[in-house]
């Protein structure tokens, strides 16, 4: 039995798209048809257990994704994992029965404290580590380099708790590497390159363009928006300022937000600008296929400038990603902000280079 653990629904689109690429998979790939998707078998022994998060947000992209995964012929395991001090302890109890009888464990963050808690009753089964975005390319090149785990936009700092399970994190980067028992791979449409003894796929996309589109393309351009400011890396004005100046340089008409940004911010940009914000309920991947998308879709340096490209494909709408300038960057921000977004758009292909706006 495969055994996945998401926690956000653009992992539960990647273990989807794995599912589908892997060999001798039962994906017929028929698309969708107005009156629903179309029931096919599911991958033998798989099931993907949702470790619930509790912004709304996501909440509600999460339970969409787990529906097309249903009608896929998946088993999905919705578990309120969040909400009270003993809650995680009490969810990997329940969970260990099933983590026991896994012959291979799927996860998509490798960073979450739950996912390192849960691999740490692993022992020598094999993994699979789907994308969960751009922070897949840190987590592979922290492996590489034998790092700690660290999400690219935080200090690192050692407070209290990063003490208390230092331990576990311990633990899970050593999961994390091939053993004579245990075989790694890398599921990702990032560029990484991964330290010996891994394996690395490459999503593209494949169940996503079969299952969607090809969408009704618009005259005019969309601008996706990002978390940078909610994350504390870049200033809220700045970027303010920035999309203003891309909606009136490229006539963009819509803005999609991301999961996490704040009902505030969204509301002034849609006073400033005059965006229509659009709050997807599905990863963008799959609203992009499904259309209707503009000719031009404007990013700043996020996922998006590698996976459109791929979801996309023969459609002829174009991805532009736009740099973050150096003076964005807030006072909080890690040291290695400006350095890993400029690796997220110069590795990225098929997509239009736009300098940051003055």
């Amino acid at each position: 039995m495969d055994l996945a653990f998401v926690e956000s629904p653009v992992q539960l689109l990647n273990v989807l798209e794995w599912a589908h690429a892997r060999p001798g998979a039962p994906l017929t790939g028929v698309p969708a048809q107005p009156a629903g998707p179309v029931r096919q078998a599911a991958p033998a022994g798989l099931t993907v257990v949702v470790l619930s998060p509790t912004d709304p947000m996501s909440r509600g992209q999460l339970r969409r994704m787990a529906e097309l995964a249903r009608d896929e012929g998946f088993t999905v395991r919705w578990q309120e994992a969040r909400g009270g001090a003993g809650k995680p302890l009490k969810t990997v109890r329940e969970l260990a029965p099933m983590l026991h009888r896994a012959d291979r464990i799927v996860i998509g963050d490798p960073f979450s404290r739950y996912v390192q808690l849960l691999l740490t009753l692993v022992g020598g089964k094999d993994l699979t580590v789907v994308d969960d975005g751009t922070a897949t390319m840190e987590f592979v090149a922290q492996l590489a380099r034998g790092e700690k785990l660290v999400r690219w936009h935080r200090r690192g700092r050692r407070g209290p708790r990063e003490m208390v399970l230092a331990p576990v994190t311990f633990l899970a980067r050593r999961r994390l590497r091939p053993s004579r028992t245990r075989a790694v791979e890398v599921f990702t449409a990032m560029p990484v390159e991964p330290p010996p003894g891994i394996t690395v796929a490459l999503n593209t996309f494949g169940w996503t363009r079969s299952r969607f589109g090809p969408p009704k393309i618009t005259k005019g351009s969309d601008l996706v928006g990002t978390s940078l400011v909610e994350t504390g890396v870049v200033d809220p004005d700045q970027y303010v300022e920035a999309v203003s100046a891309l909606a009136r340089n490229h006539g963009a008409v819509r803005y999609f937000a991301h999961r996490r940004e704040s009902s505030d911010k969204l509301h002034r940009l849609a006073v400033e600008t005059g965006l229509e914000i659009v709050r997807p309920d599905l990863p963008l991947e799959l609203i992009a296929r499904r259309g209707p998308i503009g000719r031009t879709v404007l990013s700043f340096p996020s996922t998006v400038v590698h996976t459109l490209p791929l979801a996309l494909a023969g459609t002829g709408v174009r991805v532009a990603v736009c740099d973050i300038a150096p003076e964005w960057l807030r006072d909080t921000a890690s040291p290695r902000a400006q350095g890993f977004l400029a690796g997220v758009t110069g590795t990225a292909t098929d997509v239009q280079r736009l300098p940051a706006p003055a």
